[in-house]
Formats: C-alpha cells, sequence, structure tokens
C-alpha cells in the first residue's frame, strides 16, 4: 500500500446540522462541504484525527461542556464518504457542480445527568433531571449540493429520524471556503428545520417530565430551530501538510421559535449558543 500523508481539513462548523454538539458530532466537515473543483485523483483516504470542542452541554443549554470527538473519516474518490461528523453518503450524481445521493447520519443520545454526548470530558449541565435519557438516533436520508463556483456550495439535506427521535429534520446552508497563504478557511451561513416529532423530544415537556422536573408542560411544533454561521481556519503542517493539519473552528446558533418557545428553554435554558474547538487530523491515502 502507498500511503500518502496529507493535510488533513478537521472538524468543521458546519451549515447544517443542529449545533447540539451534546447530541451530535461537529458536522459536515470541509471534505464534504467544498465547493466543486476539479477531479481528484482516484484514491482512497483515511483521516484519523481528534477535535475538543467547547459548547453547550446540550442544545439551548446556558452551561457549557467540554467534549474531544473523533475525526475518523473514510472516502473513496469523490464518490463516498464515512465518518463521524459526516455521516455514510454517496455522491449518486456528480457533474455540472451538482451532487445528489443518500445520506445517513448518526445522532448522538442525551444523558439526563450530565446533558452530553459520550464524548463528554468535563463540565455538563443538571437542568434535565427528571426528563429522561434520550438514545442514540439514526436518520436516513438525501442531500443536493450546486456549487456555482469552486469557491461556493448551496446545500440542503433532509432526513427522518428513527431510534432516539421519529423526527424529520431539513438542513439548508451556504459555504464559502477559501485560501489565504497558507491557510485554508471557510465561512456558512445554515439553519436547521424540524417537525414536531423532533421537536417534542428534545424540548418539548412531558406532563411526566413535568411533575418530576417542576416545570410547566410544554408541547412544541414544528418550525425553525436554530440558525447561525460557523467559520474554520485551516493550517497544514509541513510540506504539503505532511504532517497533517490543525483546524480552528468557532460558530454562534441562535434557537428558533419552534426550540426558544420551550419552558425548559424559557426557565432553563438560553437561545444564544457559541460553540469554539480545536482540532488536529492526519491523512493517510492509497490508490
Amino acid at each position: 500500500m502507498n500511503t500518502a500523508p496529507r493535510a488533513a481539513l478537521a472538524a468543521a462548523l458546519t451549515l447544517f446540522a443542529a449545533p447540539a454538539y451534546a447530541q451530535t458530532a461537529p458536522a459536515a466537515l470541509p471534505s464534504q462541504q467544498r465547493p466543486m473543483g476539479p477531479p481528484p485523483t482516484p484514491t482512497w483516504s483515511l483521516t484519523v484525527g481528534v477535535a475538543p470542542i467547547l459548547a453547550p452541554a446540550w442544545q439551548g443549554s446556558r452551561d457549557y461542556a467540554l467534549s474531544v470527538f473523533p475525526d475518523i473519516r473514510v472516502t473513496y474518490k469523490d464518490v463516498a464518504f464515512a465518518s463521524v461528523q459526516e455521516g455514510f453518503g454517496w455522491n449518486a450524481i456528480n457533474r455540472d457542480g451538482w451532487k445528489i445521493g443518500p445520506i445517513a447520519r448518526l445522532r448522538f443520545g442525551r444523558r439526563e445527568s450530565t446533558g452530553g454526548s459520550p464524548f463528554l470530558i468535563t463540565g455538563g449541565s443538571d437542568a434535565l433531571r427528571g426528563f429522561g435519557n434520550i438514545p442514540l438516533a439514526v436518520e436516513f436520508g438525501g442531500f443536493a449540493q450546486y456549487s456555482p463556483t469552486r469557491r461556493l456550495a448551496l446545500r440542503a439535506e433532509v432526513r427522518r429520524g428513527t431510534g432516539g427521535h421519529e423526527g424529520v429534520v431539513a438542513e439548508p446552508s451556504i459555504r464559502f471556503a477559501d485560501r489565504a497563504g497558507p491557510f485554508r478557511y471557510s465561512l456558512a451561513l445554515r439553519s436547521t428545520f424540524a417537525s414536531a416529532r423532533y421537536t417534542q423530544v428534545y424540548f418539548g415537556v412531558s406532563p411526566e417530565q413535568a411533575a418530576r422536573a417542576g416545570l410547566p408542560a410544554y408541547r412544541t411544533d414544528g418550525g425553525l430551530v436554530s440558525a447561525g454561521v460557523g467559520g474554520t481556519l485551516t493550517r497544514p503542517l509541513g510540506k504539503r501538510g505532511q504532517h497533517g493539519a490543525i483546524t480552528l473552528l468557532a460558530g454562534y446558533d441562535r434557537l428558533g421559535n419552534a426550540a426558544a418557545d420551550s419552558t425548559l428553554i424559557r426557565e432553563r435554558g438560553r437561545r444564544d449558543q457559541f460553540t469554539l474547538g480545536l482540532s488536529y487530523g492526519y491523512r493517510f491515502t492509497w490508490k
């Protein structure tokens, strides 16, 4: 096997995923989201990395927590990808600036005791006591991405969950990526819409939960869950990134009324959500 280490574009704040780092990994890496460019050399690639992320303990929390997410990705040409952050997808259509295909993503569970994900290291929140744990959800759906230029990408995903929730999630986004000297950077506008079967699981307060947690019961509607902006700055290490790459990432999201009107958020949470992280990734490629 011919192993060639390259700069890994590490975990980036994305466009779409609900920025609930307690429930999802930092979603959508630049490798998937990048605007269309020249076709890459046919190859397999494996990225191994790690990304410490400081973010709200659960989506909507006023308390923050530090989690360390794995950045493990496998890609085949510009055809298929699989990773903790990006999920599992296939570019079934990949021409004329379009990428369209099926996708599956993981949404990690939420622990009642801390609000955190399985990757929680320190911090957390006790605001969810009485709500019970939410198990892992798997979301299946499709995506469509159009890149009118090499730097710009417009993307939308629609997925339906099973397991932890059975709602529908839609995530449109716009992303710009470019270079500045030795650095690579990206900026993204993102939003998340969801059905009531999703919002009730993560933001609703059932009568039983209300009795245990001491909050007024609340039944959510579907609609805008969050909207925000994210950015990344990547520095390859060594000649052509032969020693990997470091990425700084940051983001801000504001909860929409579908989430923020909940008594859970109004009494124990916060609409404004900030995220800061750093990641290191090392990529191997072979034909």
